[in-house]
Formats: C-alpha cells, sequence, structure tokens
C-alpha cells in the first residue's frame, strides 16, 4: 500500500506544479513557461486545455484540427488536381473569403499568446529565464499572428491587383487543342510616334501536353495578312501592303490614329488589328493577348528574382564604365550571364554590329528563362513583388476566372522544350534574302502546319535546324538594286501588283530605318582576339568602339543570337 501511495503523491505534486506554480520550485517554473509556449506553438489551444480556459482551449483546439486538415487537403491537392486549387486560389471571392479567414486566425492566435502569457505568470519566474522568454514569445508572436495577418493582406492585395489586370469575361475554350497567344513588348520610347510593338510574339500551346510552340513576328515584317473576319479588310484586303509605310509594328498606332472606328467596341483598338494580323499572317487564331511595357520590364524580372542564361557571343548595350562608372558603352560576355530586370531588358533589346534576327532570338531566349523559373512556388514567394510589378506593367484580355488553369499549364510547360519558328532569318532563308520583306504565307502556313503536327515525335524542337531541303525558299527577288534602296523610305519599295491604293501612314523616314535589319551576310563564325593574340575582354571592346573598329565588332558580336536559358 506505501508504493502505489508515493506514486499517486508524486503524480499530484507535478500536476500542482503545473496548475499551481506557487509550489513549484524555480526549475519547475521555467519547463512549466515552456511547455505553454510549445502548446500555443504547436497546438494552439493545448495551453487553455491544460492549465486555463477548458471552454476557450477546445474552441481554439478545434480550429486548429480544422487548419490542420485544410492545409493537408491543399498539400494533396497540389500534386494530384493542381488545376482545381489553383483555380480556387485565384477566385476572388474565395480569394476574399481566404484574406478574412486569415485575418481572423491571426486575431484568434494573438488572443490565445495572450492569454498563455497570462498563464505562467512571469511575475513568478526566476529573474533570470524573464527576459528570455519574454523575448521568445513575443518573436513566436509575431510569428504567428503577424504572419497570418500579413498573409490576409497580401492575399488582398493580390485579390485587387488581379482585377486590375485580368478580365472578367467568359473563359476561353481551345481551338482543335490548342491555346493561342499574342504576346506584345510595347515601347512608347524618346522620339517615337505613340506605342509601337517592339517585339511580336505568338505562344501556341497544347492544351493536353502542355508541349509549347513561340513564333516570332520581326517587326520590320511587311505585307501581313489579316483574318478573313477583321474589319481591317476594308482598308487593305490584301494585306498590310503599303510598302515600307507598312511594317508590322506601325499598324498599332496607325489604327489608333485612323482606324479605331472599325472596332467600336474594343478597349484597345490597336492590340485588336494586331491579333486580327498575327491570326491571319499565322492562319491560326488568337485566344488572347499579353502586352508588357517594355520600359517597365525590368520590374518584373526584379519581381522574379532575375534570370539566368548562356550567350553565344559579345552582346554590346549601354550603361555604367566598369572602372570609371561613367555612363556609356558596355558589352555582355559569352557564357552563363545572372541578369537582373535592367540588364535582361538590354540584353534583349540590343542588336548593334548585329540585326533583327538575333534580337529576335534573344527575346524568345529570355521568355523561354522567364517561363523556366515561373512556378507556383516563384508566384508563391514573390507574390507581392510579382503583382505590384504586373498591375502596372501588363494588359491583357485573359479571363481571371481560367488564370488557374492557365497557370497549371504554364507549369506542366516548364517540363518540354519549346520549338520555335521566325517569320525570316535563320528559319527561312538569310537576312539578305528579304523574306520578312516579301513573305510567302503558303509557306509559313506550311511550316505552321509541321511544327504543330510533330509536336511529341521528339525530334529537335528547334526549327532552324531543319533539313536543308525544307530551307528552299521560293521569296521573289526585291526590284532595288541594292541594299541602301531597299532601306531608305523616301524610294517607291517594290508592291504587287494587287495592291489598292489607300491611305498611307506618315511615319518618319528614321523610324522605318531604324526598324529595317541589316541585310549583310553575317560574317562566318570565327575566333575573335586581340592583336597579340589574347582573348578578348569587354574594356577591350569598349575601346575598339570609340575607335570605330566596326568589322572587329561585328566579328564579336557574331553568335549574340545563340541564346539559351541556363539549366
Amino acid at each position: 500500500m506505501i508504493t502505489p501511495s508515493i506514486t499517486y503523491h508524486q503524480f499530484q505534486d507535478g500536476n500542482d506544479a503545473l496548475r499551481n506554480p506557487r509550489s513549484a520550485t524555480e526549475r519547475e517554473r521555467t519547463k512549466r513557461a515552456c511547455v505553454l509556449i510549445l502548446l500555443t506553438l504547436l497546438v494552439p489551444g493545448g495551453a487553455q486545455v491544460t492549465v486555463g480556459s477548458r471552454r476557450l482551449g477546445r474552441v481554439a483546439l478545434a480550429v486548429t484540427v480544422g487548419c490542420w486538415f485544410t492545409a493537408l487537403l491543399g498539400f494533396a491537392m497540389y500534386f494530384t488536381m493542381r488545376s482545381v486549387l489553383l483555380s480556387a486560389l485565384t477566385q476572388p471571392f474565395l480569394m476574399w473569403a481566404a484574406s478574412v479567414i486569415l485575418a481572423f486566425l491571426a486575431v484568434g492566435w494573438l488572443v490565445l499568446w495572450l492569454d498563455t502569457f497570462r498563464l505562467i505568470r512571469f511575475g513568478q519566474l526566476p529573474p533570470g529565464s524573464k527576459p528570455i522568454l519574454a523575448v521568445v514569445m513575443v518573436a513566436l508572436m509575431v510569428l504567428t499572428s503577424g504572419g497570418l495577418g500579413y498573409a490576409a493582406y497580401i492575399l488582398n492585395e493580390g485579390r485587387q491587383a488581379l482585377a486590375g489586370i485580368f478580365s472578367a469575361g467568359p473563359a476561353i475554350s481551345a481551338d482543335e487543342g490548342r491555346y493561342n497567344f499574342l504576346l506584345i513588348g510595347a515601347d512608347a520610347g524618346e522620339g517615337r510616334q505613340g506605342l509601337r510593338p517592339d517585339s511580336i510574339h505568338v505562344v501556341s500551346v497544347n492544351q493536353s501536353s502542355a508541349e509549347t510552340i513561340i513564333f516570332s513576328i520581326p517587326r520590320n515584317f511587311q505585307n501581313a495578312q489579316f483574318s478573313e473576319d477583321s474589319p481591317m479588310q476594308e482598308v487593305y484586303p490584301n494585306g498590310y501592303n503599303c510598302g515600307n509605310e507598312c511594317i508590322i509594328n506601325f499598324l498599332y498606332t496607325e489604327v489608333h490614329n485612323s482606324y479605331s472606328h472599325l472596332y467600336p467596341e474594343a478597349e484597345d483598338p490597336g492590340v485588336e488589328a494586331m491579333i486580327d494580323a498575327a491570326s491571319g499572317t499565322l492562319d491560326l487564331r488568337m485566344h488572347g493577348y499579353v502586352m508588357v511595357d517594355m520600359d517597365g520590364f525590368s520590374e518584373l524580372i526584379d519581381a522574379m528574382g532575375g534570370i539566368t542564361v548562356e550567350s553565344g557571343g559579345w552582346v554590346p548595350y549601354r550603361g555604367r564604365h566598369p572602372e570609371t562608372n561613367e555612363w556609356g558603352d558596355r558589352w555582355f560576355e559569352p557564357g552563363t550571364l545572372e541578369l537582373d530586370g535592367d540588364d535582361a531588358l538590354s540584353f534583349a533589346r540590343s542588336r548593334d554590329f548585329s540585326h533583327d534576327y538575333a534580337r529576335i532570338e534573344r527575346q524568345q531566349c529570355v521568355q523561354q528563362a522567364m517561363i523556366g523559373q515561373f512556378s507556383p512556388q516563384t508566384l508563391l514567394t514573390r507574390f507581392t513583388e510579382m503583382m505590384a510589378a504586373g498591375e502596372n506593367l501588363v494588359d491583357t484580355n485573359l479571363p481571371q476566372s481560367q488564370l488557374g488553369s492557365l497557370l497549371d499549364l504554364a507549369a506542366d510547360a516548364q517540363e518540354h522544350e519549346p520549338q520555335r519558328l521566325t517569320l525570316g532569318a535563320p528559319d527561312f532563308g538569310r537576312s539578305g534574302d528579304l523574306f520578312s520583306t516579301y513573305p510567302d504565307f503558303d509557306q509559313i502556313h506550311s511550316r505552321v502546319d509541321e511544327l504543330i503536327a510533330r509536336e511529341g515525335e521528339g525530334e529537335d524542337d528547334d526549327a532552324s535546324e531543319d533539313d536543308a531541303d525544307q530551307q528552299e525558299e521560293t521569296v521573289p527577288e526585291p526590284e532595288t538594286d541594292s541594299e541602301e534602296e531597299q532601306e531608305t523610305p523616301e524610294e517607291d519599295a517594290p508592291e504587287e501588283e494587287t495592291q489598292p491604293p489607300g491611305p498611307t501612314p506618315d511615319h518618319s523616314d528614321e523610324a522605318v530605318a531604324d526598324d529595317e535589319p541589316e541585310e549583310e551576310a553575317e560574317p562566318e563564325p570565327s575566333e575573335v582576339t586581340q592583336p597579340d593574340g589574347s582573348p578578348l575582354t569587354e574594356l577591350y571592346l569598349i575601346e575598339a568602339q570609340q575607335r570605330g573598329e566596326v568589322g572587329l565588332l561585328e566579328r564579336a558580336a557574331n553568335g549574340n543570337g545563340d541564346c539559351s536559358p541556363a539549366d
């Protein structure tokens, strides 16, 4: 009978120490405080059930179990039903409801921390442990309650940002199992007449496999065809073909200035005309567009944490001199480049000492690097920065109701290397062949159909590596006698006999010349070195540029269109 009474007495003493710390030693009081803090951190409500208000504790425990269940369900859905989960998380009402729930949980957890502070009875703790436990408790309070409150704030801000970026229209449906999106990089730089598309790409995604094809339309592309139902058929029934004045990146401004009445219900008539031109040129129906302000493009890259690419040649740009810090000419060296927003924009836009087609290849490379880095994890960890950047820089007609499924499709697309096709060199002859000036649309449509048909066959995804017989062109020879005559807008450009007389946009000579690529053949790849045989350096190229050694700089820049996202 002695042993049971002793055992009961020891249990009773331990229970008294937890409920009534006055009878406990200083060490037991400190241990008790640590236990209550851990209970509130790991099992909110556990401290109250043990030594406080059991009614409050039971309510808190029920909420805690519900949160655990919801978290486990979300974790399971991410791996099994990701599209459904992302769709739910991007619905405006559910985002608002989630932000309210998070705010409620933040307040509730704060109440539990304050009650735990009361239950610990800091006045009875040893002097040495008081400040330590107080600091720990405040830090955990900020981490838990503050974190939930901040999450509620971010979610509400994201809800408002998404409403400002995406449309409230109905969901879009795939056409023959594909989504086709027009991606426009818009520029309204100094000296330009209104906004002009600086880069034009069509991203075509297989709805089932998420395999992607990127079609790039050079900004100096002429004779762009319009879709059959386009109102622009009234003005240009044979395509946008008034010569050098009708390169495709003038279309946006011309429609805004002269033909906006043809799109009476459109919020942006210029974009609608660009969609019609891309649809007719590629013979693909567009399902939506995304237009990015190129001047603020760097903010979006920075919001994603930068990008990393592999460059095949020296790329010139403007920046701070590496030694004097003065503004001037600089060069990106070949190899692996870690680019922030400003550097990525400079890398993508550079065309000095090369041509527009190398520029297009670098733009494609930057886009692929962004797609490769984008993921639901990136969206969650950098949500605030990306939403803030996107609200200011992005214009789109994609419906918010379908954002979740599109995000899921974008995540799946990262598993495939996209195929690429440029409507010009090197996929259609060389730059001197002037394919973008005299395009063969039957050939374009054939190549588009071919790329779509070969999806999933495991062939080389780069369209520029097709067999030589597939590269044979039927481009009509230009009637001009020299390259200079072709590039001078004051001269009469060769036109098709079917071209009807029509209004001619008033564009400056400088603008047209600015958009014409150099039509000379690229120099043969060679190992360019300094006169003493040592490798090229950025400082040497800067000095060579100051000396006007154009030939050397062109050889150094040769190959700078060979770019790929870094692994």
